[in-house]
């Protein structure tokens, strides 16, 4: 029995005394302990060594008190499985040596068995659950398949996404192939991720607002909804998609216990859109990097906006790597003392 439920109440829609609160990419970047280990091990380093991982996971509930862990690693770890290499540049981000961008590229790319290429990620879920001790619970995610596809055509991150787009639409029967490969990898992925132990799992499409709303629907949302239907019955899924406001109202209709907002969306919108669905959002991350009394006021607002049942306190995308760990901790605390 986890202790602290909030977060799994809040995603069965229930009424809660106040809403949960955590923060994406809540496991490092912002903590000091992190820097020291990122300064020690490389990146994939710390996503394939549970104790490392374990470690990251848990240090944001020790040390600014949210009220969901998210386990440490990273949407790549799929395409690596996969079979295509992935490097993480310092300085730089992902870097993949060689994009898939042919018919014979989607064509070489088979299926892996996620337990044993991905079976260091299971065992830091078991290790982590453990040193949890239910305290909190504990979120597993995955990228969605439009964005996967994004790194590994495009070969790096970019503001556009070009060559991604146009080998969709110059390709598109390659491009539906390699997004279902995908699909299937990642079904299976999030499966035993379930099955190691964690509570919830998020789809974290964060280069959805690259497609327009037509393209969306057809390269991106598709997708993951076959992921939320295979999945429904076995957990609570998030699907987090952002600069995707204008496919809100489509996403509601979904199985997904909750939808990320970023936020370009007014709470009030989010609201009129989505029927009563679950959202979690939107505090923009570069406003922790306002004065605490600034944060505070501001947060309560935004609870007051999205009103506190049926609603997770979170940022509207990643929390920045420069933001002093005392406003961190004002945005939770302020959740925490809302209401009484």
């Amino acid at each position: 029995m986890i202790k602290n439920d909030l977060y799994l109440r809040a995603l069965k829609g229930e009424i809660v005394e106040r809403p949960p609160v955590w923060m994406m990419r809540q496991a490092g970047r912002f903590l000091p302990d992190f820097r020291a280990l990122r300064d020690k091990y490389d990146f994939f380093t710390r996503c394939q060594t549970p104790e490392l991982a374990t470690e990251i996971t848990i240090m944001p509930v020790k040390q600014v008190g949210v009220d969901a862990a998210i386990l440490f690693s990273d949407i790549l770890v799929i395409p690596q499985a996969m079979g295509i290499e992935v490097q993480m540049k310092p300085n730089f981000g992902p870097y993949i040596p060689n994009p898939i961008r042919t018919q014979k590229d989607v064509d070489a790319i088979v299926l892996p068995d996620v337990n044993h290429e991905l079976k260091y990620v299971m065992d830091a879920i078991k290790m982590t659950k453990q040193e949890l001790n239910n305290e909190v619970p504990l979120i597993g995610f995955a990228g969605s398949p439009w964005t996967i596809l994004c790194y590994i055509v495009q070969g790096q991150g970019s503001k556009t996404y070009d060559k991604t787009k146009e080998f969709c639409f110059t390709n598109p029967v390659a491009a539906h192939q390699m997004l279902q490969k995908v699909t299937d990898t990642t079904i299976a992925y999030l499966r035993a991720k379930v099955k190691a132990g964690v509570d919830a799992v998020q789809i974290f499409d964060s280069w959805g607002g690259m497609l327009s709303p037509v393209d969306y629907q057809e390269f991106s949302w598709f997708y993951i909804n076959q992921i939320i239907e295979a999945l429904k019955d076995e957990t609570h899924v998030i699907a987090f998609a952002k600069g995707c406001w204008y496919a809100l109202e489509d996403m509601s209709k979904s199985n997904a216990s909750a939808l990320g907002v970023d936020w370009t969306v007014d709470p009030k919108l989010a609201r009129k859109l989505t029927n009563g669905k679950t959202l979690q959002g939107n505090m923009d991350p570069a406003r922790l990097l306002s004065p605490i009394p600034e944060i505070k006021k501001m947060t309560k607002t935004m609870i007051d906006a999205f009103g506190k049942d049926n609603y997770i306190v979170n940022l509207g995308h990643g929390i920045l790597p420069n933001t002093p760990v005392d406003h961190a901790k004002a945005f939770i605390e302020t959740v925490k003392e809302y209401g009484i």
